[in-house]
């Protein structure tokens, strides 16, 4: 397996990089926005809710929750998930940070 280099890039390019790779299934974006949504819930409303199963949810939370763009507590046998509130703003600022970086300029091809 080859080396990513990822030490070749800033800590900012890297955490930018994770967190929209969290983001880059569909599945996590149904998650995300059935957490938005709901404002909290289980792991098995969110079965419910997609056409996946249990397990293959669970992997979704766990890379969700990997970039801390949500949280789970612990509520008797099942994990309560929601949106990290403060993660969520730093992810809208950087990633709005990266579009607003562009300026419409007519020298491209």
């Amino acid at each position: 397996m080859g080396l990513t280099k990822t030490e070749e890039f800033t800590k900012a390019q890297n955490d930018l990089a994770s967190l929209v790779k969290a983001l880059g299934h569909p599945a996590r974006i149904a998650i995300v926005q059935f957490l938005i949504k709901r404002k909290s819930c289980v792991c098995g409303d969110i079965v419910e809710e997609l056409p996946l199963s249990q397990s293959t949810v669970s992997q979704h939370l766990k890379e969700l929750k990997k970039v801390s763009l949500i949280k789970g507590e612990i509520e008797g046998p099942a994990v309560c998930y929601c949106i990290d509130e403060k993660a969520w703003g730093r992810a809208k600022k950087v990633v709005g940070e990266l579009f607003e970086s562009f300026k419409v300029d007519d020298n491209c091809c």
